[in-house]
C-alpha cells in the first residue's frame, strides 16, 4: 500500500481504487480456484506450488508498480488520472492477488483432507489462519520491516518465507529439518538483502523518477521522501507529492512575509510545515522576532533538507529557531504558550491527512493558542485572473470555515491566495500602504514581496472581486474533521486536470441527497433479500441469507478499518506510522472472532441462522459505536492521555472492530457449506466476503466519506447490515410461520 501511495500520489481516492482492485483480484482467484477444484487430488503439493508462485510474483509486482508510472505519464511529473490508475493497478496486481485468493481454497481443502474436518470447519480454519498471518505480518511490518528495510528487501524476506513453507509441504519435514532449512534460508537472505534487493530498489527507483535525476529516496515510518534535481532546481517529494522547490525565493518570501507584515510587531511565531525551502530564513529578517517554533513531523525531512538545501537550512540552527518533531495539530493542542502569528504552510487539503489542517476544529485550536492581537495565516491555490466555479466553491468553503471561528478575516488575492483570521478587529489590514510602511520600517530586503508588487496584488478592484467571489452562500458547508467536505472539493479540482470526465461524474453524484442514497440502497438490498422468501424450502432461504450477511460483513469490516484509519489520521496526523499495526491488530481481532466462531460450530446449536442474525445486528451498531468512542478521544488534550489514546486505545479499537466480522464468517460458513457436496462453495463464500470489502473500499473512500462525512457513512453501514440481519432472522423461522 505504501508503494501504491508513492506511485499514485497517495490521496484517499487512489487508495480506494487500489484497495478495491486488490480485493477484486483476490476474490477472482478464490472463485476460480473453487471452480477449478484446485487441490482436489493433492492439496499439499498444490499449496506448495502456489507458495512458490507467490514468492516469485511479489518482487516483480513491486517493480511493475514503479515502472507503470513511467508508461502512464506523457511527460515526467505529470499526475496520473483515475482511469490509468485503475488499469495499471488491475494489470500489476492480478497475478499476486489471484494466486493469494486461490491459495485460500487449497488451504481449506488441505485442512479438510489432512485433519479429517468438515468443509465448514476447514474453510473457517483457513480464514482463521490467514487472519493470524495477516496480523503477524502487519505488526512485524510496522515495528521492524518498515523501519529498517527497503521494499525489495522486505519482498525478499517474504519470498524466502513462502519458499521455506513450500519446501516444508513438499518434503514433509520434521521440526529439526525445518529449523535447519530456516537457517539455510537466513544465509541465503544475506546476499539477497545486501546486494540483489538494493540493486533492484535503485533500478526501479530510477525508473519511477524517470526524467529526473534522483539524488536520494528514503523510506521512513511516516512515508517516502525523495529529492530530485533538474538543472539547477532541486525538489523534495513526500509520498510522491511535491513539498518544495529550491531555489524558489518567491514561494519562500510569500509564505511568511505577508503573514508577519499583517502583525504590527510579531515576536513569537509558530510555523507548521514549510520550513525546508528557506522560509525560516525569511522570517528571521523581521527584527522583532524573538522565537520561531517550527513543527515538522518527520525528522528525516529536516535531515535531507540540511544535506541537499544547505543554504536554506543554515539558519535553522539560529538560537531563535526551535524545531519540534511532532504532528502540527498535536503539538498545537499540547502547547502551553501563546503565539503572535501562527503560519500554516502545508499543501492544499488533497488528502484526509491534510484536510485536518483546514477544519473548524483546527482553527479553533489555533485561536485558543493566539496571544492577544495574534493572527492565523494560511495560503491556498488560486488564480491570478478568473476563478473556476470549482475553485471558487473550494475557497469559499475554507473562508466560511475560518470565518466561523475568527470574526475578522482578511484576504490577499493572487496565484496563491492568503487568508488571515484574528479575534480583534484592529489587527488585520487590507491596506497595501500599511504593509509597505511596515516593510520599510523593518528594513527587510526582498525580491518579490516588495513595494511595487504589494499594491498590484491588493488593488481595490481585485480586493473587491475576491471578497464577492468568496462571500459564503447559504449552501456553503463548514469543513470539519468528521465531515471533510473541503477534501471533496479538492478531489473535484484534482479530477478536472484529466479528460476522463471523472470530475463531472463525481460532482453530479455529490449533489444526490444522502436520504436518496440511503433509500436506494435499502430498496436494492430489500429486493435481494426478499427473493429467497418465495423459494420452497427453508434451506434454500438460509444459504442466500448467509451470502448476504457475508457480503455485508466484508463491507462493514472495510468500513470500520477505513473509518478507524482516517479518524486516527484526523486526530493524530501520522497514520503512516500506525497503518500496518492498526490493520494487523484488526486482523488479530478477526482471528480471535474466527476462533470463537469455530468453537461455536463444534459445540453445535439449534439455530445458526439466529446466531448469524444476532451477529449482524451487532455489526450494524459497530460503526456508530466506533465513531462515538473516537469522537470522545478527539476531545483529549493532555500529553499523557493523548499518548495512551494513540498507542493503546486506538490499537484496542482496531482489534475489537474485527472480532464480530471474524466470528460471522464461520457462522455463515456453517450455513452456506452445510451440504458437503457443494465443495465449490468454499471459495465462493470467501470471494463474497472480499467483494463486499472491495465495494466498501471503493465507495467509502472515494464517495461517501469525502461527500457525506463519517457519521452519515456510519448510518449507511448500519442500514446495509440491518437488511441481511432481518433476512437471516426470517430464514430461521419455520416455513409455516412464513406462509402465515
Amino acid at each position: 500500500m505504501r508503494e501504491l501511495m508513492v506511485v499514485f500520489n497517495g490521496n484517499e481516492m487512489s487508495l480506494g481504487i487500489l484497495l478495491a482492485t486488490w480485493l477484486f483480484w483476490t476474490a477472482a482467484g478464490s472463485s476460480l480456484g473453487s471452480f477449478l477444484r484446485l487441490g482436489k487430488r493433492n492439496p499439499r503439493n498444490t499449496a506448495a506450488a502456489l507458495e512458490c508462485l507467490l514468492a516469485a510474483c511479489l518482487p516483480p509486482t513491486i517493480g511493475a508498480l514503479r515502472v507503470s508510472k513511467s508508461y502512464l505519464q506523457t511527460v515526467p511529473g505529470e499526475l496520473v488520472g483515475p482511469l490509468p490508475m485503475l488499469l495499471s493497478s488491475l494489470v500489476c496486481l492480478c497475478m499476486f492477488c489471484a494466486i493469494s485468493g486461490a491459495l485460500f481454497v487449497v488451504a481449506a481443502r488441505m485442512v479438510e483432507f489432512e485433519c479429517k474436518a468438515s468443509l465448514r470447519i476447514a474453510a473457517s480454519s483457513a480464514y482463521l489462519f490467514e487472519a493470524v498471518g495477516s496480523a503477524l505480518g502487519g505488526i512485524m511490518a510496522s515495528t521492524v520491516f518498515l523501519r529498517f528495510l527497503e521494499a525489495f528487501q522486505i519482498a525478499a524476506i517474504v519470498a524466502l518465507c513462502n519458499l521455506c513453507m513450500a519446501a516444508t509441504l513438499w518434503l514433509r519435514m520434521s521440526r529439526k529439518r525445518m529449523v535447519a532449512l530456516a537457517g539455510f534460508a537466513a544465509l541465503i537472505a544475506i546476499p539477497l538483502l545486501l546486494l540483489v534487493a538494493s540493486w533492484l530498489n535503485n533500478l526501479s527507483q530510477a525508473r519511477l523518477w524517470r526524467g529526473f535525476h534522483l539524488l536520494e529516496s528514503r523510506d521512513t515510518i511516516y512515508g517516502n521522501l525523495a529529492v530530485t534535481e533538474t538543472g539547477t532546481l532541486r525538489s523534495i517529494y513526500e509520498n510522491g507529492a511535491m513539498l518544495a522547490n529550491v531555489p524558489d525565493e518567491n514561494a519562500a518570501e510569500e509564505e511568511v512575509h505577508y503573514s508577519l507584515l499583517e502583525h504590527p510587531a510579531p515576536r513569537h511565531v509558530l510555523l507548521i510545515g514549510g520550513g525546508v525551502n528557506g522560509s525560516i530564513a525569511q522570517a528571521l529578517k523581521h527584527p522583532s522576532i524573538e522565537r520561531i517554533d517550527y513543527v515538522e513531523l518527520d525528522p528525516a525531512l529536516i535531515d535531507m533538507a540540511r544535506r541537499f538545501f544547505p543554504e536554506q537550512s543554515a539558519l535553522n540552527s539560529d538560537s531563535r529557531v526551535h524545531i519540534h518533531y511532532a504532528d502540527g495539530r498535536r503539538y498545537l493542542k499540547a502547547a502551553g504558550g501563546a503565539f503572535d502569528v501562527i503560519i500554516l504552510d502545508v499543501p492544499d487539503p488533497q488528502t484526509a491527512q491534510l484536510n485536518r489542517f483546514y477544519t473548524e476544529e483546527f482553527f479553533s485550536s489555533a485561536r485558543d493558542h493566539l496571544a492577544p492581537g495574534g493572527l492565523l495565516a494560511l495560503e491556498l491555490r488560486s488564480s491570478e485572473e478568473t476563478m473556476s466555479p470549482d475553485l471558487r466553491e473550494f475557497l469559499r468553503c475554507i473562508r466560511h470555515t475560518l470565518n466561523g471561528v475568527f470574526p475578522n478575516v482578511a484576504v490577499i488575492p493572487g496565484e496563491t491566495i492568503h487568508l488571515f483570521g484574528a479575534m480583534r478587529p484592529d489587527v488585520l489590514t487590507s491596506a497595501p500602504g500599511t504593509l509597505m510602511a511596515r516593510l520599510r520600517e523593518r528594513h527587510i530586503h526582498t525580491e518579490y514581496v516588495r513595494e511595487y508588487f504589494i499594491p498590484y496584488r491588493m488593488t481595490p478592484d481585485r480586493m473587491e472581486q475576491v471578497r464577492e467571489q468568496l462571500q459564503p452562500l447559504a449552501s456553503t458547508p463548514v469543513n470539519r474533521d468528521f465531515e471533510p467536505i473541503a477534501y471533496y472539493f479538492d478531489v473535484v479540482l484534482w479530477g478536472t486536470q484529466f479528460k476522463s470526465g471523472y470530475a463531472n461524474w463525481f460532482r453530479a453524484a455529490a449533489h444526490i441527497p444522502f436520504r436518496t442514497v440511503l433509500f436506494a440502497v435499502l430498496v436494492v438490498l430489500s429486493l435481494a433479500a426478499a427473493l429467497p422468501m418465495f423459494w420452497p424450502t427453508r434451506g434454500s432461504r438460509a444459504r442466500p441469507a448467509a451470502a448476504h450477511c457475508t457480503a455485508a460483513t466484508g463491507f462493514t469490516l472495510m468500513a470500520l478499518q477505513i473509518c478507524l484509519l482516517l479518524a486516527f489520521q484526523s486526530i493524530y496526523g501520522y497514520v503512516y506510522h500506525q497503518l500496518a499495526i492498526l490493520i494487523g491488530l484488526s486482523m488479530a481481532g478477526i482471528a480471535l472472532g474466527s476462533w470463537l466462531g469455530i468453537r461455536r460450530i463444534e459445540s453445535g446449536g439449534r439455530s445458526p441462522c439466529l446466531r448469524m442474525a444476532a451477529t449482524q445486528f451487532l455489526l450494524a451498531l459497530s460503526a456508530p459505536a466506533l465513531l462515538f468512542v473516537v469522537s470522545l478521544l478527539a476531545r483529549i488534550s493532555g500529553i499523557a492521555t493523548m499518548w495512551i489514546a494513540a498507542q493503546l486505545v486506538f490499537p484496542a479499537l482496531a482489534a475489537l472492530s474485527g472480532i464480530l466480522g471474524g466470528y460471522q464468517f464461520p457462522v455463515a460458513a456453517d450455513i452456506f457449506l452445510h451440504d458437503t457436496k457443494g465443495k465449490a462453495g468454499c471459495g465462493a463464500l470467501y470471494a463474497i466476503d472480499l467483494l463486499g470489502g472491495c465495494v466498501g473500499a471503493l465507495v467509502l473512500s472515494s464517495y461517501m466519506i469525502p461527500v457525506f462525512g463519517f457519521w452519515k457513512t456510519a448510518w449507511l453501514c448500519m442500514a446495509i447490515n440491518l437488511v441481511p440481519a432481518l433476512a437471516a432472522m426470517q430464514a430461521s423461522l419455520p416455513m409455516r410461520s412464513v406462509r402465515t
